[in-house]
């Protein structure tokens, strides 16, 4: 299809202007409607004489037929109601159909009321007229709308659809898939679990039943996909949605979340596949927005490690509350440039926000904070992969303990006021060697909260989903090559959380958490692994085997969220646990303690035993 630009600005399509369809149309509407008006009057008029058509003073109806015609178009135009503004057959447009109805009944009626009576023309015309034609318009625009939709519902080439969620986003889901051409569905039926929804109906499409009874309602509509427009879904809900989808074998699609479409970051209609973190991701910890924006308003906030994973959603949720000024840390030039771009819409590093370093080395950073003055740190820069720090123990031990070492002695210096250092549930009673440096790390945060007076605390937090080389997008690589997908031990299970999660979790502890505390976030139950490797496998819909290697070196079975000699509580948050960490001075790290001794680089892993699907 071609399309051109008039001068003024309109497209042309195929050499036709769209606006003259649109034009013929607001006309067809506008004779349609003073055809009410004028319907009105005349009804109006016999009803007032009890049928007698003789007693009719002509002349005068006709003159008032006129009038009110002119009116009402005098009226329609300021409400738009021929400028296709509103959705046809919509609350909206009955509102201003209604309201335009009652200016003009008031323009007109005022002078009847007064002088009507002495030309041939009743009082009681008026008061007739204008609910028969406001009545009337409203009638013919519901019927265009209910052709509209019957239309689109009978075209075949569209796949039936069941939504699950009979709500206010679930309406609104039913009206846009309605009435979209574009999209690949139709809906033909609702389910929804509250009980006092189960006669409902939304335009043409019934509640059926609830989420359980989805596959005899497949069966009997012959339905393709499930969307789910549910505004609030925790795991729980997407775990069951995912294993009632399964025993019906049709495809699950997901609206995004409210707040996204309500931000605009997404609409009603950008339906996507389900996906692990629905199953596996735990309902958002809800900020306190005044707690949050009132440490990070109008304030300079550095983030390390801000080209990865956590640091990338941080910087991200933190430029939302307009700080004076945020500094992004990173030693990956590559991971800066993509935050960058993020942030400030291309990748040209230029500006004085990104900064390139290593936490390793004390006196540059020192020279940066001293330049920046920071008063808000987030410290996210560590390694994190176990199985390589068990082989090089001395990598963990420069950056994790003695960079966030150097992080905290900068922060000191410059007097930052709130310091978050962020850790991992492995640092609770730890066995590797990534846990035991998370430890110390949490361990001299708490030490220099009470050497600086500023509230300097730490957030502990389980895996992170699809943070870079975490085990999703690992998973994901083995399933694209083929497979086998590796496990370590079909028992062994894992605390998850999406990537904003964890950071609304670190964003919400420096406006509750006290000076050289640990935060702890209420995970949920921890899930298998092995069950995550499947229901990867199964939502590829591929034939995959899965491999168990065994348990590597400092790995454990379980993970824990609180160590045996912490005490922790819940003073602010239901789901926050706060506990004291117990102070490391630098001078005690000359020892080193890593719980485990870690095998020679290059020592092969166990070897690995499979296990058929």
């Amino acid at each position: 299809m071609e399309t051109a630009e008039y001068p003024s600005g309109r497209a042309q399509v195929n050499g036709t202007d769209p606006t003259i369809g649109v034009s013929r149309l607001s006309a067809r509407w506008a004779v349609l409607d003073v055809a009410c008006w004028a319907l009105a009057v005349v009804v109006a008029e016999v009803l007032r004489y009890d049928l007698e058509v003789s007693r009719i003073s002509l002349l005068p109806t006709a003159i008032l037929i006129g009038v009110v015609m002119v009116v009402w178009l005098c009226c329609a135009w300021p409400a738009r109601l021929y400028s296709r503004r509103h959705v046809s057959g919509s609350f909206e447009e009955a509102r201003a159909v209604t309201g335009a109805g009652l200016a003009c009944g008031l323009v007109v009626g005022v002078p009847v009321l007064l002088i009507g009576s002495e030309h041939g023309i009743p009082r009681s015309t008026l008061l007739m007229t204008f609910p028969l034609a406001v009545v009337l318009m409203l009638c013919l625009r519901y019927l265009r709308r209910l052709v509209s939709e019957q239309r689109h519902l009978k075209q075949v080439d569209r796949d039936p659809a069941v939504i699950y969620g009979a709500g206010f986003l679930g309406g609104v889901l039913v009206r846009h898939v309605t009435g979209d051409n574009q999209s690949p569905y139709r809906p033909v039926a609702l389910l929804d679990d509250d009980p006092s929804k189960a006669k409902a109906r939304i335009g043409n499409v019934s509640v059926m039943g609830a989420l359980d009874d989805l596959p005899a309602v497949a069966a009997k509509t012959g339905a393709k996909a499930l969307l789910v427009a549910i505004a609030a879904a925790d795991a729980e809900l997407m775990q069951r949605v995912a294993n009632v989808a399964d025993k019906t074998g049709i495809v699950v699609k997901v609206v995004p979340p409210l707040d996204r479409i309500l931000t605009g970051a997404a609409r009603q209609i950008d339906l996507r596949d389900l996906s692990i973190e629905d199953v596996v991701g735990r309902r958002p910890v809800k900020i306190d927005v005044e707690q949050t924006s009132g440490y990070l308003s109008s304030q300079r906030v550095l983030v390390t490690g801000a080209g990865g994973s956590i640091g990338r959603e941080l910087c991200a949720q933190i430029n939302r509350f307009g700080p004076s000024q945020l500094i992004m840390l990173d030693r990956d030039e590559t991971a800066l440039q993509g935050v960058d771009m993020d942030l400030h819409g291309n990748g040209l590093l230029n500006t004085p926000a990104t900064v390139l370093l290593d936490i390793r080395d004390e006196t540059a950073l020192t020279e940066v904070f001293e330049h920046y003055r920071p008063q808000v740190v987030f410290h996210a820069a560590a390694l994190k992969h176990l199985p390589m720090l068990q082989r090089f123990p001395e990598e963990a031990w420069k950056t994790n303990v003695l960079g966030t070492l150097n992080v905290l002695k900068a922060a000191h210096v410059v007097g930052v006021e709130v310091f978050v250092n962020v850790s991992t549930d492995k640092a609770a009673d730890p066995t590797s060697v990534l846990g035991q440096s998370k430890l110390q790390a949490e361990r001299l945060t708490a030490w220099m909260a009470k050497q600086n007076g500023g509230v300097y605390l730490s957030v502990r937090f389980g895996n992170v989903l699809g943070s870079r080389g975490s085990m999703l997008p690992v998973f994901n690589k083995m399933i694209e090559k083929g497979g086998p997908v590796t496990v370590t031990d079909p028992e062994a299970t894992r605390y998850f959380m999406t990537i904003p999660e964890a950071c609304q979790l670190v964003l919400q502890a420096g406006g509750i958490g006290r000076a050289g505390e640990v935060l702890v976030l209420d995970m949920g139950e921890p899930v298998k692994i092995d069950d995550i490797a499947r229901r990867m496998i199964d939502l590829s819909g591929r034939d995959i085997d899965i491999v168990y290697t065994g348990l590597r070196p400092g790995e454990k079975l379980h993970e824990t969220l609180i160590s045996r000699d912490e005490s922790a509580a819940r003073p602010f948050h239901p789901l926050i646990s706060h506990t004291p960490a117990e102070p490391l001075s630098p001078t005690a790290l000359e020892a080193r303690p890593w719980p485990v001794s870690a095998p020679a680089p290059g020592t092969p892993l166990p070897a690995a035993s499979k296990s058929a699907r």
